[in-house]
């Protein structure tokens, strides 16, 4: 980060574990089941919030809900333009998605391409009887009609702004700033 550079935190440390807690109540608000329900991440970012979802949910229900992982990497539109050391992740999902409550959870959503990717990915598993989005920053900036019904923050940015989300395990703590 350049001196100039200006950095605003958006979620401290503090609120961090507050904001997943609801997005979790709020999944299992409209989620009633939480049997059929699935929780999909996808990677890195995606990943490490449902991780967290899943624990609250556990913690508040005490269900262990199902949940995967997926790498989207393939089924981007941008592929050829992406760098040739981009690396493909893994993508762990080992039941069928068929008839089930999916929630997709990413960390940011920006233009919504990456979450396309994703909802094409999700049906070489099965076919679910909904999918819903959840995210921890809305930043806005659309380019396809495509909404989270789960969000944490809404944050208003400019294009050239940068939002970061620091996860504990990866980063040594948790938050979000923007740059």
């Amino acid at each position: 980060m350049s001196k100039n550079e200006k950095k605003v935190t958006i979620i401290d440390e503090k609120t961090f574990p507050r904001v997943i807690n609801r997005i979790a109540h709020e999944i299992m608000e409209k989620n009633t089941n939480l049997n059929d329900l699935v929780l999909i991440g996808i990677k890195r970012g995606g990943s490490l919030l449902k991780d967290r979802i899943k624990n609250a949910i556990k913690n508040m229900e005490g269900v262990n809900v199902l949940s995967g992982d997926i790498d989207i990497t393939m089924y981007r539109d941008d592929i050829f333009k992406i760098s040739p050391k981009h690396k493909i992740e893994t993508t762990n999902i080992p039941f069928s998605l068929d008839d089930k409550n999916v929630v997709l959870i990413d960390d940011v959503l920006f233009t919504g391409r990456t979450v396309r990717a994703a909802i094409d990915a999700l049906f070489d598993f099965g076919r679910p009887r909904r999918i819903q989005l959840a995210v921890l920053i809305d930043r806005g900036h659309r380019e396809l009609p495509i909404q989270a019904d789960f969000v944490g923050k809404v944050v208003p940015t400019a294009r050239k702004e940068i939002v970061e989300v620091m996860f504990k395990e990866v980063d040594g703590k948790d938050g979000v700033v923007l740059r």
